[in-house]
């Protein structure tokens, strides 16, 4: 019935859950695997009963079994909000180095092709523009970031081991900005931040000048990406960058909420967290080589989905979950 089994660790979180989404439409049977810290059961609630999918409350940096073969794992567990991963640091770090040599562990059992969503954080704050795979960061591993920055580079790490030593199939995507539907609102991004602010007729909050640059990739289009990664022939590929390249500067992307929003809100500036990165924006010319993919969704675009998911959310009385 099902053509394949799929396990999503982090899967009721934003990304996760249109992953699981585009899963159970491709016929997979879908486990999803979360333990509820930054996701929400009401992110998968239209999946729960549904044939083909199982969802289990699990933290990944403890072993998992799933009690049946899986033929793919992709591995999304960790917040991925400044905020959030800075509650509790030292969990972030050991998801994502202790939930990547786990799932690493189940891969290799089961003889599972494995896909890491890596993130464009392992650059740091670039003195390269765009960052090209190739580029090795600059980092600080001992400053408020580093339990992600650092967590996710030992991640990388484990990754490419675990495929030099034990032969696993195991695949990285640096995952560059997202944004779209089911983002928290108040995961402290600035997608979420913009939109939210401006829908409530709060200032919105500009860090620094604004003149920071970032590179906004639409849910959709980052989903693609990782389905082609985990689909593309070969074994063990990547690091491969995956997002936009259309770079904005912060009151860019300001004066662009205020306009699709019509609010009045005004602009407030506060001091620029330390070790924030000054400029991103990917080069993706290898995923267009390794994969055929690029970005088909325009950061306008994407604004107006993403404005009317919260506008909505904010008239149900949604804001606080």
């Amino acid at each position: 019935m099902f053509d394949r089994v799929v396990l999503v660790t982090g899967g009721a979180g934003f990304l996760g859950s249109h992953l699981c989404d585009r899963l159970m439409g491709e016929g997979a049977r879908v486990i999803c695997l979360d333990n509820l810290m930054t996701g929400s059961i009401s992110n998968i609630s239209h999946l729960i009963g549904r044939p083909g999918f199982r969802f289990v409350q699990h933290d990944v940096i403890t072993p998992f079994d799933p009690g049946e073969r899986i033929d793919e794992i992709f591995n999304l567990a960790c917040p991925a909000s400044p905020p959030k991963y800075a509650l509790d640091p030292i969990h972030t770090f050991q998801t994502c180095v202790l939930g990547a040599m786990n799932m690493l562990d189940l891969a290799r059992r089961q003889g599972a092709r494995i896909v890491q969503s890596s993130t464009s954080e392992v650059y740091g704050d670039p003195t390269v523009s765009p960052q090209p795979e190739t580029y090795r960061g600059y980092v600080n591993p001992v400053g408020p970031r580093a339990c992600y920055d650092e967590g996710k580079r030992g991640a990388e790490t484990l990754f490419f081991h675990y495929r030099e030593s034990y032969g696993v199939d195991a695949r990285i995507a640096r995952i560059f900005n997202t944004y779209g539907p089911r983002m928290s609102p108040d995961d402290g991004r600035v997608v979420s931040n913009f939109i939210v602010q401006a829908l409530t007729g709060a200032p919105l909050t500009v860090y620094g000048t604004g003149e920071q640059t970032r590179s906004f990739c639409y849910v959709d289009d980052l989903v693609e990406g990782l389905l082609r990664l985990m689909a593309a022939p070969g074994h063990g590929l990547g690091p491969v960058n995956l997002g936009n390249p259309g770079e904005f500067t912060m009151l860019e992307l300001a004066e662009l909420v205020l306009a699709k929003t019509r609010a009045g809100s005004r602009l407030t500036f506060e001091a620029l967290p330390q070790d924030d990165p000054r400029q991103r924006r990917p080069d993706i010319m290898l995923a267009g080589q390794m994969l055929g993919w690029a970005p088909t969704v325009p950061l306008s675009e994407g604004l107006d989905r993403t404005i009317a998911y919260f506008a909505e959310s904010i008239h149900q009385g949604k804001t606080g979950e």
